[in-house]
């Protein structure tokens, strides 16, 4: 197997004589669970975060912290898991702050962040006592100091900063531009100042700024992070903590960049170390937000192959029974993947014919396709067909378009399989519908 396509695949993936994560068989796991089926491998996920525990120690003088960003994929089973790795939280709305505590996650360690906190959402974080609520724009420091007035205490926060760095990812994608719908531009961010001088409601403890996703270059990490500290230097209002967010990318086939999650890292600590040094204040703490590099590689869809329709001089479709209700990011964004065919038993099917085809998924969309373009062996109903690297931003934005179920996922162990969330049923479906009233 190719190096290039093995580092898509979770770390404990072999490849013969049948294709297994963590020594469970994935035809027979698909067999006994149905698909579409997500499977998520642990060890790759407990690698990842030892990643960027060891950047931090090799590179950084300061404490440092690991949040994991909730939105990538977020699921009482992960919310456990990042409690028991000792991450913080990064959430980003009254339901996942919900789950996170109904998880047990402790409240001191979440971050609250959004762009459009509805007063439930500040009443609710202040009365959970989050450690820290990101500050997104003046209204909301407003509303949460009053809250906060209300309930007799002195919330601890962050400002989110748009330090105005652009970055080589999708449109969608970019968030510290100047023209980004979050964070506070410079001068909005010096009247914030301002009103919070003037507050003893809020406490200002912490700098945050978020550049986007899919990020592979380190050099804007640490232009924004120098423009950020810079800023705060000349203010003299030098951050406890500086979280330069997350976003740093994963490949998704064989021929995208790595991603060395250390030379982001490396440049983001050179950028704080000296401008700490420049002021003279003592390095804050850094605190990233990774949500993709932490369970992206380790999550890999499972589905099964239907309908295989050749238009002769056109090209040849390969339909199986997920798409863009479970994973929406080649619709939205135009997202490329890499897949990988077995035959019903599980073996890799690299005996046939090769031939290539788009792969797309049964729902009632022109737009409904997984792969644009792609050779593989020639299908056959009933094969297996593995899209690796889907363990971020699929199930986080997966629908019911067509009445279609979310799948069941599956958590794999050496020795164990855990069933994390189950397949939806028809029953899930009717729960929140009511009688049509009739006429009159």
């Amino acid at each position: 197997m190719d190096e290039r396509v093995k580092r898509l695949f979770p770390i404990t993936t072999t490849w013969q004589p049948t294709v297994q994560f963590a020594g469970h068989d994935v035809a027979a796991l698909a067999r006994r669970y149905g698909t579409p089926l997500y499977l998520y491998d642990q060890a790759t996920m407990d690698d990842a975060v030892a990643t960027y525990r060891h950047a931090f120690h090799l590179f950084y003088p300061g404490q440092s912290h690991l949040a994991y960003a909730a939105k990538a994929y977020l699921s009482t089973a992960i919310v456990q898991w990042a409690n028991a790795k000792g991450l913080e939280l990064d959430v980003v709305s009254l339901w996942e702050l919900q789950i996170a505590l109904h998880a047990g996650f402790p409240a001191p360690r979440i971050h609250f962040h959004g762009n459009n906190k509805t007063d439930e959402e500040l009443q609710a974080a202040l009365a959970a006592s989050v450690g820290q609520i990101v500050c997104d724009n003046e209204n909301e420091l407003r509303r949460l100091a009053h809250f906060a007035a209300g309930q007799g205490r002195c919330q601890p926060i962050w400002l989110r900063l748009t330090p105005d760095v652009d970055v080589h990812t999708h449109e969608y994608r970019r968030t510290g531009r100047r023209d980004s719908k979050f964070g506070f531009g410079w001068p909005e961010a010096e009247r914030a100042l301002a009103f919070l001088s003037k507050t003893e409601q809020l406490r200002l403890v912490g700098l945050h700024m978020h550049l986007g996703s899919q990020i592979f270059t380190a050099e804007p990490y640490a232009v924004a992070s120098q423009r950020i500290l810079r800023w705060a230097g000349e203010h003299d209002i030098w951050p406890e903590t500086f979280s330069p967010g997350g976003g740093w990318g994963v490949p998704y086939t064989p021929s995208d960049p790595g991603g060395d999650i250390g030379e982001m890292v490396q440049a983001i600590a050179a950028a704080v170390t000296a401008e700490s040094e420049r002021w003279q204040r003592q390095v804050p703490a850094l605190l990233l937000e990774p949500g993709r590099s932490l369970v992206g590689r380790a999550g890999v869809a499972v589905y099964r192959v239907g309908q295989r329709k050749a238009v002769p001089g056109v090209r040849t479709w390969l339909t199986v029974d997920g798409g863009m209700g479970d994973n929406l990011r080649p619709a939205l964004y135009g997202s490329r993947y890499y897949a990988l065919l077995l035959d019903q038993g599980g073996h890799i099917a690299d005996k046939r014919p090769a031939e290539t085809v788009q792969v797309v998924g049964p729902y009632c969309e022109s737009g409904d396709f997984l792969i644009k373009r792609i050779k593989l062996p020639q299908a056959r109903r009933d094969d297996l067909l593995l899209m690796p690297v889907s363990g971020a931003y699929h199930l986080s934005m997966s629908s019911n378009y067509n009445m279609h179920p979310r799948p069941a996922v599956l958590w794999l162990q050496r020795g164990r399989v855990t069933l994390v969330q189950r397949r939806e049923t028809l029953a899930d479906l009717k729960r929140r519908d009511a009688p049509w009233p009739e006429e009159g």
